[in-house]
Order: C-alpha cells, then sequence, then structure tokens
C-alpha cells in the first residue's frame, strides 16, 4: 500500500529523484576511497617519513572530503525539497477528496480521523520519503562497497563480517516484527483521543450543565493512558535497537582489531591497511544502522499509509454526471416523485415515497415531529447525499443530471446548525458570491434582521468571527447565515428549520421581510414551530418518513389528525383558529 501511494504521487518528481540518486552515489563513492588514501598516508608517507607524499595525499584527501561534502549536502537539501513537496502533494490529495465526500462517507470517517489522517499519518509517509530520499544510495552502495573493499584488503579478515552482518539482520527483523502491530494500535489511539478532544470542546456547555467535567477527565485519561501505554511499548522497543546495534559494532571492532593486531604483528597485513579495514568495518554497520532505522520507520509508515490511502480510494456517493445538464427547464420548480432514501446499513428508510411540488412565489412549509426525515428530505435537494429511490428535480432536470456548479447556483440552503467560517462578516457573507458590494451585503443584513447588531461592532462588516461563529450568539448565527443566503440570491430557498433560535418577534418581523424579498422565488421551509408555517401557501406534514398530509393550516386542521396533534401541542385550540 505504501509503494502504491508513493508510485501515484512521485511521478512529478523523477528527475529530482534521478540527480539525488547521482549525488549520494558520488558522496558514497568518495567516502568509499577516504579510507584507501588514509591507508597509503599511513604506509607509504608516515611509516616511510616521507612527508612530501604526506602532503600530497593529505591535498588529494582534502578534495576527495570537500566532493563526498558537497555531493551530501545537495542530496540531503534536494531529497528535503522533493519529500516536502510529496507531503504537499499528498495532503492536497485527501484534501480534495474529502471535499467531495457526501454526509455519509463524511459519517463513516469521522472529523477527528480525517484530520489525522490528513496531517500526522501524511507526516509519518513524508518522514520515510526523506529518509529514503537520503540513503536510498549511500544505505547499499556503501554496505557492499565496504565489503568489497574490505576484502580487497585482507580477506580472512573479512570472515567477521559473515558473522556480525546476519547478527544484525536477525535483530533488526525481530523487532520490526514487534513494532508493526504496536504502531497500528498507536494510530487508533490517537483517532480517538482526538476524538474525546473534539467531543469535550464542542459539548463543553453540556459537560458543564451536567457537572460531568470529572467523568470527561476519566474518559480522557483511559484513552490517553492507552495511548501512552501503546506508545511507551514501542519506544521501548526503538530504544533497544541502538544500543543492540552499539554492541554488534564495538564488539565487531574489538575483533577486528584483536585479530589484526595479530596478522600485522605476522607481517600478513599493514597498519595502514588495518586501519583501513576499521574505517569499512565502521562503514558496513553504520549502513547496516542507517537500514535498520529506515525500516523501523516503515511499519508506522505503511499503516498511515494504508490509513491515507483508504481514504483516496473511498468513492463519494454523490457521483457527478457523466453530461451535466448545463440549462434549467422550469426555472424555480422544485419536485419530488417517490422519493426515497435509507442509510446504509439501515433496517428502515428514512424518507419513503415522498411526493413534494413547489414553484415560483410559492412558500411551501413541511412539519413533522422529530426523525420524521425532515433534514434529509431538503439535503436530497442539495445532494448532501443522494435519494436510494425515486427523483429529486430541480427545475425540471434530476439533480442527479444536473450540473453542480449549477444545483449550487440556483439552490440555496439554510441549514439547521449554521456554519460560520473563521474570517469577517463580510467575508462570510460573500462566501456564495464574492463580488457583492457592501451595499447588498447591508440589504441582506437588514432583510435577516442582522443590520441592528453589525452595526453596533465597531468593526461592522469587518467585525471579526471566529471559528463557527462561536462569538456570537446562536440567533445571530442564523441570522447571518439567512443573509448569507440572500446575498447569493438563488431561485430556491431552503430553510432548515433557521429561525429555532429566533424570538418571536424577530421571527415574525424576519419571516415578513422575507416574504418580500422572495417573492418571485421558491421557498420551501422546514420547522418545528407552528407559527413559523401556518401561513405557509402548502403545507407538507411527514410521519415516520412519509408525507400523511397536504393542504393550508385551516384544511389540515380541519381534516388531518397528525397536524392536528403537533399544533395543539403548540397553541390552545383558540389561537390554533
Amino acid at each position: 500500500m505504501l509503494i502504491r501511494l508513493l508510485r501515484a504521487h512521485i511521478g512529478p518528481y523523477k528527475a529530482n529523484v534521478a540527480l539525488l540518486a547521482l549525488l549520494q552515489l558520488a558522496a558514497t563513492v568518495a567516502n568509499l576511497y577516504l579510507p584507501v588514501v588514509n591507508a597509503e598516508i599511513i604506509d607509504d608517507g608516515v611509516v616511510r617519513g616521507d612527508a612530501g607524499r604526506v602532503l600530497e595525499l593529505g591535498l588529494i584527501m582534502l578534495a576527495v572530503s570537500l566532493a563526498q561534502m558537497a555531493g551530501a549536502i545537495g542530496a540531503v537539501f534536494l531529497g528535503a525539497r522533493t519529500a516536502t513537496a510529496i507531503g504537499r502533494d499528498l495532503r492536497a490529495s485527501v484534501f480534495r477528496r474529502v471535499q467531495g465526500f457526501s454526509a455519509r462517507e463524511l459519517g463513516r470517517f469521522g472529523a477527528p480521523s480525517l484530520i489525522t489522517r490528513t496531517t500526522g499519518d501524511v507526516q509519518q509517509v513524508q518522514s520515510l520519503v526523506l529518509m529514503t530520499f537520503t540513503t536510498m544510495v549511500a544505505v547499499p552502495v556503501m554496505g557492499l562497497g565496504g565489503i568489497v573493499m574490505a576484502l580487497g584488503l585482507d580477506v580472512p579478515l573479512s570472515g567477521l563480517l559473515l558473522a556480525v552482518v546476519p547478527v544484525l539482520g536477525l535483530l533488526v527483523g525481530l523487532i520490526v516484527r514487534r513494532l508493526r502491530p504496536l504502531y497500528r494500535t498507536t494510530q487508533r489511539g490517537v483517532d480517538g483521543v482526538n476524538r474525546m478532544l473534539r467531543e469535550r470542546i464542542i459539548g463543553i456547555r453540556v459537560v458543564r450543565a451536567f457537572v460531568r467535567d470529572g467523568h470527561e477527565r476519566e474518559r480522557f485519561g483511559a484513552a490517553n493512558a492507552e495511548l501512552t501505554d501503546v506508545a511507551l511499548r514501542a519506544g521501548r522497543l526503538m530504544a533497544l535497537t541502538f544500543p543492540s546495534v552499539m554492541l554488534v559494532v564495538n564488539a565487531s571492532s574489538v575483533a577486528v582489531v584483536w585479530v589484526g593486531a595479530h596478522r600485522v604483528d605476522t607481517g600478513d597485513m599493514r597498519i595502514g591497511a588495518l586501519t583501513a579495514f576499521l574505517a569499512y568495518l565502521t562503514q558496513i554497520l553504520m549502513s547496516v544502522m542507517m537500514a535498520t532505522f529506515m525500516v523501523m520507520m516503515v511499519p508506522r509508515a505503511e499503516v498511515c499509509a494504508e490509513r491515507v490511502q483508504e481514504v483516496l480510494d473511498t468513492a463519494s456517493s454523490v457521483v457527478p454526471p457523466r453530461r451535466p445538464v448545463g440549462e434549467l427547464r422550469e426555472a424555480g420548480r422544485l419536485e419530488l416523485r417517490g422519493a426515497e432514501f435509507r442509510y446504509p446499513g439501515a433496517e428502515a428508510r428514512v424518507l419513503r415515497g415522498v411526493d413534494l411540488a413547489a414553484g415560483p412565489g410559492e412558500v411551501t412549509a413541511v412539519i413533522g415531529s422529530t426523525g420524521s426525515g425532515k433534514s434529509t428530505l431538503l439535503g436530497l435537494v442539495v445532494r448532501l447525499f443522494d435519494a436510494t429511490g425515486g427523483r429529486v428535480l430541480v427545475g425540471g432536470v434530476d439533480v442527479r443530471d444536473l450540473d453542480p456548479a449549477l444545483l449550487s447556483r440556483t439552490v440555496g440552503l439554510v441549514p439547521q446548525r449554521p456554519y460560520l467560517f473563521s474570517g469577517t462578516i463580510a467575508g462570510n457573507l460573500r462566501h456564495g458570491r464574492p463580488d457583492a458590494t457592501d451595499a447588498e451585503l447591508w440589504h441582506a443584513l437588514e432583510v435577516a434582521q442582522a443590520r441592528d447588531f453589525v452595526e453596533a461592532l465597531p468593526a461592522g462588516l469587518s467585525a471579526p468571527l471566529s471559528q463557527g461563529g462561536t462569538n456570537v450568539s446562536g440567533g445571530q448565527r442564523q441570522r447571518l447565515a439567512i443573509a448569507r443566503t440572500l446575498v447569493r440570491a438563488p431561485d430556491i430557498y431552503l430553510f432548515d428549520d433557521a429561525f429555532s433560535a429566533l424570538d418571536p418577534a424577530t421571527d415574525a418581523a424576519l419571516r415578513a421581510s422575507l416574504a418580500r424579498e422572495t417573492a418571485h422565488a421558491t421557498v420551501v421551509i422546514v420547522a418545528q414551530r407552528v407559527g413559523t408555517v401556518r401561513d405557509a401557501d402548502r403545507i407538507v406534514v411527514l410521519d415516520e418518513g412519509r408525507v400523511v398530509g397536504t393542504g393550508t393550516h385551516r384544511e389540515l386542521m380541519a381534516g388531518n389528525a397528525t397536524y392536528r396533534e403537533i399544533v395543539l401541542s403548540q397553541l390552545t385550540e383558540q389561537e390554533a383558529g
């Protein structure tokens, strides 16, 4: 999975990879040549007392060292830039994929996991890529080249390598085998901690209202302790690696000096050759150690790559049309014909055979008990998810065949829980129409009954908004969300219980101004309050996902038991009229 993920994103950087491979090769070859020069300095210069030879070979060593340093610096610099660019592309790919998800896929992964996959998981893959780019040529060339050069210096002494390298390989293999499942559990633990932290922050008012701070601390403490335990187990294994490898390296060096000293004493080996052999042994074992560190990173990077690839391989259930229709047949017309919807794995359908028609100049209200499918109905219109049965038509065209950009311009949704982005009030109002003038923004605010509190702010339209609009009240958020939709001026307005946080007086004033502003548009209002829907041209009553009544307030009061029950739960017989 890791190779598949990288193969899909490394294409634009093949030239960079080839160049850094050449730089690494040059640096490694120079590094392998240095012990040879050093041996010649000792045997041909120091031992014989030839200062000229020492100076000559010293200048050669200096030149080779400079070349090795230049190649290494160039390779690391280019590798870091390329790895960072691949990480950037991976994050962009995940973000684009998530942007295309429907509510179904977003619910499947969950926001905390998607955030972790886009940031932490991609960072782990990027770190492995960087490590690979800085060692992919150096490790094999240094290891194999060191063995060849060592054999050239002394074949009997090189027999020690036959014992050392397998021991290191076995040690690394055992550690990596135990690390992989620990890293998988670690990433799941990070998801869990993120989820609990997010819930705690979003639900802080509920937690404090019910005095559940202690309970939440215990929950978070348990998840945090579990993650810490797994991370410590993985850390202990990693901490064991370095001293174990160094023990093998130092023991090997002692053995080489012990055996090499006897060979020097018998005249079978020169002092310079022994020094060079020690250098090559160090290079060989260092290449094994670098490979060890890279291999230790692989298990976690593989787990992270699987999680990233899972997002990239997930196709949205809301698929753009192959041949999008770019023109509406009946402007402002909205119809649902036998619309049905069922969540994946659910036994019952949320909506069953819903028929609804709304046209320009009409106000259609949808009312029903909690869980009757009102919000789901509006979600089908804007394609937050697609109907699993029947059809949804906007302007006489099935929404699944309509150009997404045209659908977005035609339909404006004010959700039940309005969301405001961090920035300014003006920036949020221009979210759907960046070219809107200040005058148009003020007009929309006036219609939405939001002008007074915006004018009262010192910065006015430039007043800052925090993420989610948490620095304004719930009613102010709803009015700003309504104003944002008014700025866009769509043909069809969908209000999903968008007046629930308003007091009755503001609600009445807002609906009166909206009626004038949207007189030529199609308006669909989903509401729980009878006072919000009673003056609608048509009221649709939903019960357990089915339409059980359609008509005016008076007609439904006279002939629909479900509607009458809802009304009388909020109003008296006299108030209901």
